[in-house]
Formats: structure tokens, sequence, C-alpha cells
């Protein structure tokens, strides 16, 4: 059996909007890692391990946005807003399918 391993946030899919991407975007929220790591090569366990420092980076805060504190929640909107116009400028449309 042959091990996955992530592409990286910049070679992700719909501009990293994916859960993948999402935890990798999170983490540099939380400065768990530097916004220079896309995690590119990382292997399920390494994933794994980044998923539940951000998972518990989110617990205080009860994982919603809007109950960040300010500097956060301001750096938590421009990561974001910066994937979703990548996101429409790769072709992404947010809107829900009949099957979704």
């Amino acid at each position: 059996m042959t091990k996955q391993h992530y592409a990286g946030i910049d070679q992700d899919e719909n501009g990293g909007l994916t859960h993948l991407g999402r935890v990798v975007r999170d983490a540099w929220v939380f400065g768990i890692l530097p916004e220079s790591e896309t995690c590119a090569g990382w292997d399920g366990s390494q994933m794994q391990n980044l998923y539940e420092q951000v998972y518990a980076a989110w617990g205080p805060y009860a994982h919603l946005p809007s109950r960040l504190p300010d500097d956060l929640q301001q750096k938590h909107a421009t990561l974001y807003a910066q994937a979703v116009v990548a996101a429409k400028n790769e072709g992404w449309d947010a809107e829900l399918g009949e099957d979704e």
C-alpha cells in the first residue's frame, strides 16, 4: 500500500478550501505553523497531528471565528478572504449542488 502525501495548501484544489487546507490555514491563524509552511509532502500522521493541535487551539473559542480575540479574528478573516478570492479565480463555485 502506498502512503498518501498532502500536495500542499498552494497546490490543493479550490484555493486550499478543502478540509486539509483549512487545517493548514487555521494552523497559520493560531501560530502553530508559519505562513510559509505549506505542508507539501506531509503524510497522514503528520496531518493528523496538525489537525489535533488546531482542534485544541479552537477549543477555548468554541470553534467559532466570531469568538476569537480581535487580532486572531482579523488574521482569520484575511487569510480566508484571500483563499476565497484565489478559489474563485480558479473557477470554484460556493453554491451547493443538488446532491450536496
